[in-house]
């Protein structure tokens, strides 16, 4: 299976966002306020939502959090963001939503953990309560499994099943299948329940990329649902962003995927928006969608002495974050615009060409000069002080033609 052979799912809707049945991809974040600071939570989820997250979890973990969670929803739909909000239930959820039905009324998913919804013999009788509470209100819910918080009863059965066998499993590998059966048996519970297969959708996540694969995978060919991609922890910054796009880059080529989270932990002082723009720019680089218009830039070697070219693709960058707003409202499809910023004769022309519109820079020992191309020929050469305005210019002009709505 492949990116261009998405795996087929029943089409899950959370507000108005479809997740699953062949739908784009869907990117979700989490806020890290305290739920019941309304002030706070507003703002975060506000911030989540114009950096382009199309869902946003909050935590729902005490009684102040759930009373909160309708005059967040209020708020945000005075200010014009009809994000939808996704409540993480853990260990009382089942009776957070019968106490608080204006809460379950006001949050489009609720997301279960089968592993602490309930203990023992009140495992069932709360899962069920909160599947209950689901259909009373019309909402899908998240089975989201975790490497860190699994079914003790259940990986205790599958670990003593399997130390009966003649050559054993490692104790890594029966953890992961239990996080996969207990998945799909919450799912299929769930269905009895009276859920359809439209209102689930399921998520195994654990914070080693070579074990994130191989449990989506496994569960990708035991079950038909939706699913939900993320490491549990990704990490702060470098590290963070490299293992989420190594293990989710991976799955999404192969089709398995249909709403991911980057799991970064913030920078201090960092805004929470970057996990956000992590997951959409890993998105647009597997060209499963376009977000905005992607600079292509050289990296620079001896042959580019000059920071010229460099100054130029931040400039640029800037531009179409500055640009970006209005563009979306005067024009369609302009994400999907390619441009190229080039350093020196080496590559600047040819990559130029395989973009919508580049430039290339002059290197050490070149002429004075940087010739422009549109849709593969040249068109112009700039020169003077002023290459960033006249091409900004160029960039505009090209916009306004191509995309112009009809």
């Amino acid at each position: 299976m492949t990116m261009h052979e998405r795996r087929q799912t029943p089409q899950v809707m959370i507000g108005g966002v479809a997740v699953g049945g062949g739908a784009p991809v869907v990117i979700q974040s989490m806020t890290n306020t305290d739920t019941a600071d309304i002030a706070a939570s507003v703002a975060q989820i506000a911030e989540l939502a114009r950096a382009g997250s199309q869902l946003v979890r909050v935590t729902v973990d005490r009684d102040e959090a759930a009373a909160a969670v309708p005059h967040i929803r209020d708020k945000l739909d005075a200010l014009g963001v009809d994000i939808p909000l996704i409540g993480d239930f853990h260990y009382i959820g089942h009776r957070l939503l019968k106490d608080h039905p204006a809460c379950a009324r006001a949050l489009a998913k609720y997301r279960i953990n089968p592993g602490n919804v309930g203990f023992g013999g009140r495992q069932d009788k709360q899962f069920s309560a909160m599947i209950e509470e689901a259909l009373r209100h019309e909402r899908p819910v998240r089975i989201g499994v975790n490497w860190g918080s699994l079914d003790q009863r259940l990986l205790q059965q599958l670990m003593d099943d399997n130390a009966k066998k003649p050559r054993p499993a490692s104790a890594r590998r029966v953890t992961l299948d239990a996080m996969v059966v207990s998945a799909v048996q919450s799912a299929r519970r769930a269905e009895q329940l009276g859920l359809g297969a439209e209102r689930i959708i399921l998520s195994a996540k654990v914070s080693d990329v070579t074990d994130l694969i191989r449990v989506y995978r496994d569960l990708a060919g035991r079950s038909e649902h939706a699913l939900h991609l993320g490491l549990t922890e990704a990490g702060m910054g470098a590290k963070g962003i490299v293992s989420s796009a190594a293990g989710l880059a991976v799955l999404l080529h192969q089709g398995i995927g249909d709403t991911i989270r980057v799991s970064l932990t913030p920078e201090p002082g960092g805004t929470r928006s970057r996990e956000v723009e992590v997951a959409q720019e890993l998105v647009q680089a597997l060209g499963l969608r376009s977000f905005r218009p992607v600079v292509i830039a050289c990296p620079g070697c001896g042959r580019t002495t000059s920071t010229q070219f460099q100054t130029l693709a931040g400039e640029i960058e800037a531009y179409i974050r500055e640009r970006e707003a209005d563009w979306r409202e005067r024009y369609a499809g302009f994400e999907t615009l390619r441009l190229a910023v080039m350093g020196c004769i080496v590559n600047g022309p040819g990559e130029s060409k395989h973009a919508d519109i580049g430039i290339s820079l002059p290197g050490t020992g070149e002429q004075p000069a940087a010739p422009v191309f549109i849709d593969g020929k040249k068109t112009a050469t700039l020169r003077g002080d002023d290459l960033a305005g006249q091409f900004k210019a160029i960039v505009e002009d090209y916009v306004a033609r191509r995309y112009a709505k009809t």
